[in-house]
């Protein structure tokens, strides 16, 4: 099996185009580079490299290893930062629970940020709402949480607001009797019946008067309204997303309401290393 510093060795001369260059590359004498890509050759049994000519060229079995090697010092690469971080304390796996309420550039962009830094942990993500991120955060299920922003919070959860807002707003099918109405106000919403969210864990505690369909998530309720049911509090981001031209915002006072995000995490299980760096870049 070859070494790493001679696959190195092997990988710099073809690349940086002479035994020379890939010696300055690396810190050694060309002597050394040399050797090491001979002794490659006799372990490899194959010539990698055409020497008949005064700058060398790799042979079609040189192109052919060249990338494998490539792939072997890559792979040791991520073996090696996988280890430190383990060896540090960097949690093997993350999971993160987030809101519907919630799309996020900033989001997004932490998340290629943080494959860039830990490309071989694992990352889950669970979609949640109100009481129930709360909840997986409490019960230790999540790491972390994004979830629409709360007067309060159990005594044993930290909380910190993203410096991001979304907003919701109501929305009917073009063909539900409110979408022909303007200037509604709440005696002409409760006509009609409401879709509205209910967590899991406590489905009974924002119970409304009159007729009601609930669900514990908005792309549910968003179906619903869809399919001409009721009216509901969406999402912007998520009708313009998932049901544009097939759903009418109303016009009611005192929406849209903005909605302001915050992060979560416990204090009796904090996140580790990975989830700290994750928070850290969605609250900077």
């Amino acid at each position: 099996m070859a070494s790493q510093e001679v696959l190195q060795a092997f990988v710099q001369a073809a690349t940086q185009g002479s035994f020379s260059a890939a010696a300055r590359k690396l810190g050694r004498s060309q002597s050394t580079i040399s050797a090491a890509v001979a002794s490659l050759e006799i372990d490899l049994n194959l010539t990698l490299f055409d020497r008949s000519s005064r700058k060398p060229g790799l042979t079609p079995a040189g192109h052919v290893m060249l990338q494998r090697a490539e792939e072997i010092l890559a792979a040791t690469s991520r073996l090696e930062m996988t280890a430190s971080q383990l060896s540090q304390g960097v949690e093997p796996k993350l999971t993160v629970a987030i809101s519907d309420t919630y799309q996020s550039d900033r989001f997004e962009a932490a998340l290629s940020a943080f494959d860039q830094r830990y490309p071989d942990l694992e990352l889950e993500c669970l979609i949640a709402e109100c009481d129930d991120l709360v909840a997986l955060v409490q019960r230790g299920r999540a790491h972390v949480a994004f979830a629409e922003k709360q007067d309060s919070y159990p005594p044993d959860l930290v909380s910190s607001t993203v410096e991001e807002k979304t907003e919701i707003a109501l929305f009917v099918s073009p063909e539900h009797p409110l979408a022909t109405l303007s200037g509604i106000d709440q005696d002409v919403l409760q006509q009609h019946r409401e879709l509205r969210l209910a967590t899991i864990v406590n489905p009974y505690e924002s119970r409304a008067k009159g007729r009601v369909w609930s669900a514990p998530s908005y792309l549910m309720l968003l179906e619903m309204a869809q399919g001409g049911f009721g009216w509901a509090p969406l999402p912007r981001w998520l009708v313009e997303r998932f049901g544009p031209g097939t759903l009418q915002e109303l016009n009611v006072r005192g929406w849209p309401k903005p909605v302001f995000v915050d992060a979560l995490w416990s204090r009796l299980h904090p996140p580790g290393p990975a989830g700290s760096w994750l928070l850290g870049k969605m609250l900077e």
